[in-house]
């Protein structure tokens, strides 16, 4: 019978959005990507693995099921999740 009413839409959001903390993005080494691209080579299809990866100003993780790579759009797929290679900064199998 009754509905809510937002006189400002999105108000709420965008106090949300600047809430949120943002982090600058961390700057990989060549070891530490050779390390990465190492463990790529060896994730199987079907391994339960997490992911680190940055988005948007911030550090995310998925843990999940490995569904594959895209090599040419370089993207890896955990859990539905598509997440591009050059934005992980940690993987664990």
């Amino acid at each position: 019978q009754f509905v809510p009413f937002d006189a400002l839409k999105g108000f709420r959001e965008a106090l949300a959005e600047k809430e949120r903390v943002t982090v600058h993005r961390k700057e990989l080494s060549e070891d530490r990507k050779a390390e990465l691209d190492g463990i790529l080579h060896n994730i199987h299809h079907m391994d339960i693995i997490t992911a680190e990866y940055f988005r948007d100003g911030e550090y995310l993780q998925v843990t999940g099921e490995f569904s594959g790579i895209d090599e040419i759009s370089r993207m890896l797929k955990i859990a539905g999740v598509l997440i591009p290679i050059d934005d992980i900064s940690d993987l664990l199998i």
